[in-house]
């Protein structure tokens, strides 16, 4: 879907998840009703946010979730202590049933450089279909998500070729301006294209999202930790950012959120030594993470 003004590219994926300087939907904010009983470290009346978008396809599959009491967020700094691990079960949805398909699923806590910390859950699902995450402890409505066929959805995802892109170089803007809204220096980012990028036979980390629209949310973060993560990597992979608008009032969409096919931001995408991604991470995501997936 193509996204004219950054009002609707918002409004769009803010119906999702949090991220970003989207608003919490009221759709995000699953209520705890019906719950199993209360485990150490979860408030009893926890509520789980959605922090990724409703783009999973069969195969890996990364849940990141938040937390939620008394209608607010849990943070780093709040009065509410935050658990250093969350287990869950994901059970299919669309049978008939409550059909359990996997259990004693851990995710650890990240919150690295972060205001609100997240819990990204993963998982290998081979079946297409309507899911739901169940924190144990938590409410039993769970974390609804759909999980699509492969080439239903558009976006690059594990296993497919990252598509060539002349995204925007210190030497060539094209047309979008500012190249890099991080402050108070662009980052380094920008020296070869996407495309250059993916003809040197190296792996790549290539980040779409724009960190001055969401500076205490999601974007900011993400770059600083692909920052980070460059200079731990000493060129064993090449580093590229896009913005997501072309220009400074984000009122024209950037070239390289339709190349990509994407609806929601930040997305980090790695690739092997050939191109073809490896590792996809929506939405939320910190330095010790990025780290853990970059060489």
């Amino acid at each position: 879907m193509k996204f004219t003004t950054r009002r609707a590219f918002l409004r769009k994926t803010g119906e999702l998840m949090l991220g970003g300087s989207t608003t919490l939907a009221f759709g995000s904010v699953l209520a705890a009703c019906g719950r199993r009983g209360t485990s150490a470290g979860l408030p009893d009346d926890v509520q789980i946010v959605q922090r990724f978008p409703q783009n999973l396809v069969v195969g890996k599959v990364r849940i990141p979730v938040s937390l939620a009491s008394k209608g607010g967020l849990l943070t780093v700094d709040g009065g509410v202590a935050t658990p250093s691990e969350l287990s869950a079960r994901i059970v299919r949805i669309d049978g008939g049933g409550d059909d359990v398909v996997l259990e004693d699923l851990r995710a650890p806590k990240h919150d690295a450089g972060m205001a609100t910390p997240y819990w990204p859950f993963r998982a290998t699902i081979t079946e297409p279909g309507f899911y739901r995450l169940v924190l144990d402890g938590g409410p039993e409505d769970g974390a609804a998500f759909q999980v699509f066929a492969r080439g239903e959805v558009a976006v690059p995802g594990i296993g497919d070729p990252l598509p060539p892109f002349d995204t925007p170089t210190f030497a060539d803007a094209r047309e979008v301006s500012p190249i890099c809204t991080r402050q108070p220096d662009p980052c380094p980012m920008h020296e070869v294209t996407l495309r250059e990028a993916l003809a040197l036979g190296k792996p790549v980390a290539f980040l779409v999202g724009t960190p001055a629209h969401c500076a205490t949310g999601t974007c900011a973060p993400a770059l600083e930790a692909m920052i980070s993560a460059r200079e731990s990597a000493r060129g064993s992979t090449t580093f590229i950012h896009a913005e997501v608008y072309a220009d400074q009032d984000a009122t024209r969409i950037a070239p390289a959120v339709n190349a990509m096919s994407m609806n929601f931001e930040p997305a980090l995408f790695i690739t092997d030594s050939g191109g073809v991604v490896v590792e996809r991470l929506d939405a939320v995501f910190d330095a010790v993470e990025v780290q853990s997936l970059i060489s």
